[in-house]
């Protein structure tokens, strides 16, 4: 019995609520965090976030965008899950391996390691959100997003008012998505695909011939997550590196601006992804006037963003966290140019994970990389926070053109094809 789809406008305004209601919740910790705790504090989470989210998006291989364009149903769910037990375990290890060896300070290491098993948790929701998505329910994905976020950010608020300990809250943080995870997600997800596919489990499937398949064809979209995270992250390994915790709670708030964009951007692409990956085979003048109509929102909204900063950023700034954060409002005008640009490029990176064109993504990211950590390494010693937007802005310029450049190369190779 195939489960009911809701339509492209009802599926973006349901993605667009459950992304904006958790992004203000994760926004939400970042200020519970700047004022109940220091900037040393807040250093350290963004710390965590930035060593583990490599690692993990690097081991789940965009497992969720795989399954949710998956329209032959070539996999189980069950392979799906164990490829993604896999993955945690190796992410798991890798991380506590690097904290071992990196003599890190024992309250900074057990905030990482910490962080890590929140992330865990995440991943196997990830899959549970790409099942979901694949059948359009994004009602259910939004639901679930909004009130995990709501019960994590209580948690972490209340753990740090009480306690004063980041290390604390981060563990109540991982717990709350630990438990919504195997409470109110499996059961949902239980539920629907008794609908969609009766003979299927909400459990691991060990069929190795598949399970290696599918690896091999996700491993470059792992490839790729990977070098977009840390393309993401590197700027703020470099100011820890150079300037310290304290300098990196700075820019990490700043930084999170990009995520009021991120989470439109984020509502348009999944939302239209399992639509965009069959007007790609059947229509591609179809899929093209779509993608356009994706472009010229990220970049309207980038531009919004851009003028927000330039005018009212300092205000923002004070409102949201403290003072002294104020004194950085440049600094987040040039992050907001950055962002402006990262939208576009995650637009044409939807083209490109639509047209299922996996490998040619790796040099792109690959070089873009390698642009932010030089430009990195030349402008923060520097120029400090603003050369570590500079640098963000350098890695999101070859992204976004790299990326338009492949999705017109797609686009004309499958027009050949259906002529």
């Amino acid at each position: 019995m195939e489960e009911e789809r809701l339509s492209l406008g009802r599926n973006f305004a349901w993605t667009l609520a459950g992304n904006v209601c958790y992004a203000a919740c994760q926004w939400g910790m970042l200020i519970a965090i700047a004022k109940l705790g220091t900037p040393t504090m807040l250093g350290e989470f963004a710390l965590g976030l930035a060593i583990a989210a490599p690692v993990f998006m690097f081991t789940m291989l965009q497992l969720r965008a795989v399954l949710a364009t998956d329209a032959g149903d070539e996999y189980f769910l069950g392979h799906y899950f164990a490829i993604r037990i896999l993955g945690t375990s190796i992410g798991l290890i890798a991380i506590a391996g690097f904290v071992a060896v990196a003599g890190f300070q024992r309250e900074t290491a057990m905030v990482i390691l910490l962080v890590s098993l929140a992330k865990a948790a995440e991943s196997f929701s990830d899959i549970i959100y790409g099942f979901w998505q694949k059948h359009e329910r994004f009602d259910r994905i939004a639901i679930a997003l909004t009130l995990r976020g709501i019960a994590s950010l209580a948690a972490l608020a209340a753990t740090l008012y009480f306690t004063r300990s980041i290390a604390w809250s981060i563990a109540a943080m991982a717990a709350v998505w630990t438990l919504w995870l195997l409470t109110y997600e499996r059961a949902g997800a239980k539920r629907v695909l008794a609908r969609v596919s009766p003979p299927d489990r909400l459990r691991p499937d060990w069929q190795w011939n598949k399970c290696k398949k599918l690896a091999v064809l996700a491993f470059p979209l792992g490839l790729v997550i990977l070098l977009v995270s840390l393309n993401a992250n590197i700027p703020r390994y470099f100011v820890e590196h150079y300037l310290g915790e304290a300098a990196l709670g700075y820019f990490a708030a700043m930084a999170y601006a990009f995520v009021a964009g991120n989470t439109v951007m984020a509502a348009i692409g999944q939302s239209a992804l399992p639509r965009l990956a069959r007007y790609f085979t059947l229509d591609p003048a179809a899929f093209v006037q779509l993608l356009k109509n994706m472009l010229l929102i990220g970049a309207l909204i980038g531009i919004a963003g851009i003028g927000l900063a330039f005018w009212w950023g300092a205000a923002i700034l004070r409102l949201l966290y403290r003072a002294e954060y104020a004194e950085y409002a440049s600094v987040l005008t040039w992050l907001m140019v950055a962002a402006a640009v990262t939208y576009v490029a995650s637009m044409l990176g939807y083209g490109m994970m639509a047209a299922r064109v996996f490998r040619a993504q790796v040099p792109l990211f690959l070089a873009a990389t390698a642009i932010t950590a030089l430009a990195c390494r030349v402008l923060i010693p520097s120029k400090g926070l603003m050369g570590g937007a500079f640098a963000v802005l350098a890695g999101a310029v070859i992204s976004c053109v790299g990326g338009g450049y492949i999705v017109f190369v797609a686009v004309r190779s499958r027009r050949s094809v259906t002529m």
